[in-house]
């Protein structure tokens, strides 16, 4: 009788660390599709943050220019006011020029007298000429610096063109990179998945489906009964054995995956919720779950397994897969957790 249910058991096909693997892969993709998003609206900004920046010292620089051209036209208006005066009073003193010329010609003939009136008035004509030129002079002047400034102002609104348009290109790179990013993350993602759907199924074959070692999600779950002893982190004799068998594992499926993708096996060590009396050689579950971790990964290393692709990792108590405070419970979260991921 326990043959047959032995045989049963064996025909029976177990869908569920499929489906499991199926459910983690999915959840790795979102996780991955949303951090790329991150990233992308991360350069996004910056990118976008660095062209504002830009654009605002350019509008700062078109307004200063502009301003400096209305005082520049408020000069020339006010250049041009004087020269209309000055030429009214030269008009003025050539009319009474005129009119002196003309009395002193029509009189008696007090010749001093005229030659005295008519050196004044030319005096004061040539100083009027004199003034007017100079008005004319400035407002050439202010002529060329209003050319000047309007040249200014096209060529940084050319310089403001070029920047948006710059940004736009830049905006499209960024999509375009996000995309192409996306497309090759997910490549690796699925790679890695397919490295780790092999890596589970050999160990699941070498390690004859232990009650005692188990598949949660993406990882592989030893209890710490098979491999330590009670309170101690040093690997038993059973427990090299089995980790001999993933370390192999490992070795195989690691000459396999290609150079460029980034694996490590992450090695956690958890413990259940009772508090040690700290007397001992660890004071904590803390370091009783890290020093477990790290005598796999020192034991991993010594049958060969490069040290670059493993990682410890020490939780305590504090990530059970148990909840509840019975002694099965407590079991299921003393335990060994090996996960092969990306760096």
């Amino acid at each position: 009788m326990a043959l047959g249910r032995g045989r049963r058991n064996r025909d029976r096909v177990d869908y569920w660390p499929g489906f499991v693997d199926a459910l983690s892969t999915l959840l790795l993709a979102i996780m991955f599709l949303l951090s790329v998003f991150v990233l992308a609206q991360f350069l996004l900004s910056q990118e976008i943050t660095g062209k504002d920046a830009v654009l605002n010292r350019l509008n700062a620089q078109i307004d200063e220019l502009t301003s400096l051209l209305a005082l520049e036209k408020t000069t020339k208006q006010d250049a041009e006011d004087n020269l209309a005066a000055l030429q009214a009073s030269l008009n003025a003193a050539e009319a009474e020029r005129s009119r002196l010329q003309q009395l002193l010609e029509a009189g008696s003939g007090a010749s001093a007298e005229r030659d005295a009136v008519v050196g004044e008035l030319t005096g004061k004509l040539n100083e009027e000429k004199q003034i007017s030129q100079r008005a004319l002079s400035q407002v050439e002047l202010l002529n060329q610096q209003i050319s000047a400034l309007r040249r200014q102002i096209a060529a940084l609104e050319d310089a403001l063109e070029a920047s948006e348009t710059r940004d736009r290109e830049s905006q499209t790179k960024i999509s375009d990179l996000g995309k192409r990013l996306n497309v090759a993350l997910a490549q690796r993602v699925q790679e890695l998945n397919r490295y780790r759907s092999d890596f589970f199924g050999r160990l699941r074959e070498i390690l004859s489906d232990r009650p005692d070692i188990r598949i949660v999600g993406d990882r592989f779950v030893f209890q710490s009964e098979v491999l330590f002893q009670s309170g101690a982190s040093e690997l038993n004799p059973q427990g090299k054995e089995e980790m001999l068998k993933v370390a192999q594992a490992l070795l195989q499926i690691g000459r396999e995956i290609p150079d460029d993708i980034q694996w490590i096996l992450r090695v956690d060590g958890h413990t259940d919720d009772k508090p040690l009396s700290g007397t001992g050689q660890y004071k904590d579950n803390w370091e009783l779950s890290q020093a477990r971790a790290l005598a796999v990964v020192k034991y991993f290393i010594s049958e060969g397994v490069p040290a670059n692709r493993l990682v410890a990792a020490g939780f305590g108590e504090f990530q059970p897969i148990e909840e509840g405070d019975s002694d099965e419970a407590r079991s299921k979260n003393r335990r060994i957790e090996l996960k092969l991921t990306e760096r």
